[in-house]
């Protein structure tokens, strides 16, 4: 079994874990949330194995480098880390509903890696650029913190959605009756977005090392380089405004949704609709 069909049990392994945490949200069931992180797990031990299945197919091919320098590569990798964190999340904070906003965003990444057309799925020799030992430091930390954005835009959702309910005075037995408190929800957007900051921080100085050693120049204006600046400065200043200003709640939901917004854009957005240093990851 190749790395391929790998990750073709992997997205099947998603996609049933989202369709079973989104009937624990509608029908309350906690036998429906086990199966659905018993899916997640299994879904993510196997993604695991195909990761370093592909990293091992790379070297027999006698190109030898970590799955991490295309768009295929990089969806995968953001599924496997959004997944690992959601899973991390659920065991800490034992809030099993959360899954229901957060693994559709694994299963839709996967999906869209393996169906979507104009992905190149090959193993792919590296651009002079991408051959440097910070490649693996800086999209592994910028991912790290892709997930938890992920995670913090669907907290923020099922904020609004619980605000939404509470304010039309509906009752427990509602769609969001299962959801937690609304102050549990704001808790978890703060602790996942300083998580994700102190990472998406991580990516960008070792990008910055990185562009240095590939580039001759630490920062270039490039469309990637600019809008991961801008996300930074909306989760800075989400951050900044709670401590500073005691925002939370409805406030803080929005600006979880508007960042994570402006994470997609920086990832998709500007490699289809930018050119610079950084359209290599289109591929």
């Amino acid at each position: 079994m190749n790395s391929s069909q790998l990750f073709g049990i992997t997205t099947l392994a998603y996609l049933l874990s989202s369709a079973f945490y989104l009937a624990l949200f509608v029908f309350k069931n906690r036998k429906l949330g086990s199966v659905a992180s018993l899916l997640a797990i299994a879904g993510v031990l196997v993604q695991t194995v195909a990761l370093g299945l592909r990293w091992y197919e790379s070297y027999q091919i006698g190109i030898g480098h970590a799955p991490l320098t295309n768009m295929y590569e990089s969806l995968v990798f953001f599924a496997w880390c959004t997944t690992l964190f959601y899973l991390f999340m659920e065991f800490r904070f034992k809030a099993r509903v959360v899954g229901a906003f957060v693994m559709p965003f694994a299963f839709v990444a996967m999906a869209y890696a393996s169906f979507a057309k104009g992905i190149n799925q090959e193993i792919s020799p590296l651009i002079p650029a991408l051959q440097s030992n910070w490649l693996i430091a800086h999209v592994i930390t910028c991912f790290i913190g892709y997930g938890a954005f992920a995670a913090a835009g669907g907290l923020g959702l099922m904020y609004l959605l619980k605000k939404r309910a509470n304010n039309r005075n509906l009752s427990a037995e509602t769609l969001t009756g299962s959801l937690p408190e609304l102050r549990v929800i704001d808790d978890l957007i703060y602790k996942t977005i300083v998580f994700g900051f102190m990472w998406l921080s991580a990516g960008i100085i070792t990008g910055a090392v990185w562009a240095n050693e590939a580039w001759g120049t630490y920062w270039s204006w490039d469309p990637k380089e600019t809008w991961s600046i801008i996300t930074w400065f909306v989760y800075a200043s989400t951050l900044h405004a709670r401590f500073t200003r005691g925002w939370s709640g409805t406030r803080i939901a929005w600006l979880a949704i508007i960042g994570f917004i402006a994470v997609f854009f920086t990832y998709f957005g500007v490699n289809f609709l930018l050119s610079g240093l950084h359209s290599y990851g289109a591929s």
